[in-house]
């Protein structure tokens, strides 16, 4: 059996995010029964842990070639249009990604010079938007790293 390529780090990141909105909302719902009160927090929290949970998700399915793709123009042509077309998709999906990492991370700049607070918590609203450029540019990795592997050879298309 042919071990998956790895992103151990998006993983985690994936995972403890999960985990985190699973505990949060579980605590919530108890102390709403009991004290017919809820947590304050867990809205944001959750919202925000949910989009760090989808890029670093997307970042892993990157990695491993989970994404959809249909490959039947792929799979039609001759090695060398072939590896054409894959440059192509990479500089496709590169020019998206580079312009969330190029945007997000002019947001995220933004918010924390104007000193923007969370309408929530009032947490700088700057924390949370960090992350949209950062998982971008490790999703924009994964796909550099996929789009090498398909060139070489070592990701082959399921039929």
């Amino acid at each position: 059996m042919k071990s998956q390529p790895d992103a151990r780090p998006e993983r985690v990141l994936a995972t403890l995010s999960l985990v985190i909105i699973a505990l949060i909302s579980l605590a919530n719902v108890v102390v709403r029964y009991i004290t017919d009160a809820s947590f304050a927090f867990t809205e944001e929290f959750s919202v925000f842990l949910l989009v760090v949970l989808t890029f670093a998700g997307a970042s892993v399915a990157l990695r491993r070639n989970g994404h959809i793709r249909i490959s039947l123009l792929e799979r039609a042509l001759p090695a060398a249009p072939r590896r054409v077309l894959i440059v192509f998709q990479w500089l496709c999906s590169a020019t998206v990604l580079s312009l969330i990492v190029w945007f997000g991370g002019k947001l995220a700049w933004d918010e924390y010079h104007w000193q923007s607070l969370s309408p929530g918590l009032g947490l700088p609203q700057w924390w949370y938007i960090v992350w949209l450029p950062v998982l971008a540019a490790l999703m924009l990795l994964r796909l550099s790293q996929q789009c090498l592997d398909r060139l070489r050879g070592g990701i082959e298309d399921e039929s």
